[in-house]
Formats: structure tokens, C-alpha cells, sequence
């Protein structure tokens, strides 16, 4: 599959699937899910400055209608650096590309907004995220202290070229 111009690559019936900006009624069911899509408290994580404040650039994927999947996602202010904040996907949809698409339309509204780059974190032990980000060729490291003593993150960063 393409998406503006670059190709994607999906399984299975990604060609259905629609990528567009996230709305109040996507926010409001992403919050009514997002614990059963991962498995555990996790909604306040979506917390709604992400869609007031910060919304402009997150992103949901649809398929038939129904929501498979979000990224919420942000240019970090005073920079020129795309933050991905929080990535969800459906249970039943995943590895079929949704996650694919999200970050390749993340990453082109970055570069249509003038960023340099993209960055993200995650804990350790989300070894799923790691292979993912590595896969499509972001550089991954280990930060000690990132998020506090004794509190090592695994950051992502892309070079946008």
C-alpha cells in the first residue's frame, strides 16, 4: 500500500484501512478503550491535553468505520523534533500495518510542519516496541537517569532527511 506517495508496508487487508486527524469523538472512545487494548490501566496516559492542546498532528486509522488504532503525537515546542507520545492498536488488528501506517502519516505531517526529526520512549521490558521502532530505522539507546535516578528510559530517534 501507498500513503502520499510512499510505500507501505502492510499484511492482510491494510488497503481498506483510512488514516486521518483525530476528532472529540475519536478522543472520547479512545479513552473508553484504551485499557482493554492494553491490557491494563493505561488511560491516563491519553490524558486530554493531547487532543486540546497538543491534538493537531494525532492521527486514528479506520477500518469499515471502526477505530483500529491512534497515535497521539506532537511537534515538541520550541523545536523542530516530532514527539510520538502514545501509540494504541486494536487487539484484533495488530500486525497488519496499522501501527505501519500511523507513523508514516505522523512522519510526513512532521515534515510538512519542518521537522528535523522524531523521537520516542519507552520502558524496558517493551521489547515489541523496541524491534518495531528498529524495523523502520529509527536508532535506539539506552538513557540512564532519563526519567528520573535510577529510572533509564529506551529512546527512539529519526533523523527526518
Amino acid at each position: 500500500m501507498t500513503y502520499r506517495g510512499r510505500r507501505v508496508s502492510a499484511r492482510l487487508s491494510v488497503d481498506r484501512m483510512q488514516t486521518r486527524p483525530l476528532t472529540k469523538q475519536d478522543y472520547d472512545r479512545i479513552v473508553a478503550v484504551i485499557d482493554h487494548w492494553w491490557e491494563g490501566p493505561t488511560s491516563a496516559l491519553a490524558h486530554p491535553i493531547f487532543f486540546y492542546e497538543l491534538g493537531q498532528l494525532a492521527r486514528v486509522v479506520e477500518e469499515d468505520n471502526q477505530l483500529v488504532g491512534f497515535l497521539f503525537g506532537f511537534v515538541a515546542p520550541g523545536t523542530q523534533m516530532g514527539y510520538v507520545h502514545l501509540v494504541g492498536i486494536h487487539p484484533d488488528y495488530r500486525r497488519r500495518g496499522v501501527a505501519r501506517l500511523l507513523y508514516a502519516a505522523f512522519e510526513d505531517d512532521c515534515r510538512s510542519e519542518g521537522c528535523l526529526g522524531l523521537k520516542a520512549i519507552t520502558t524496558h521490558g517493551n521489547d515489541g516496541s523496541v524491534r518495531f521502532h528498529a524495523a523502520l530505522g529509527w536508532r535506539v539507546n539506552e538513557v540512564e537517569d532519563y526519567a528520573g535516578p535510577g529510572r533509564s528510559r529506551i529512546v527512539f530517534q529519526k533523523e527526518l532527511g
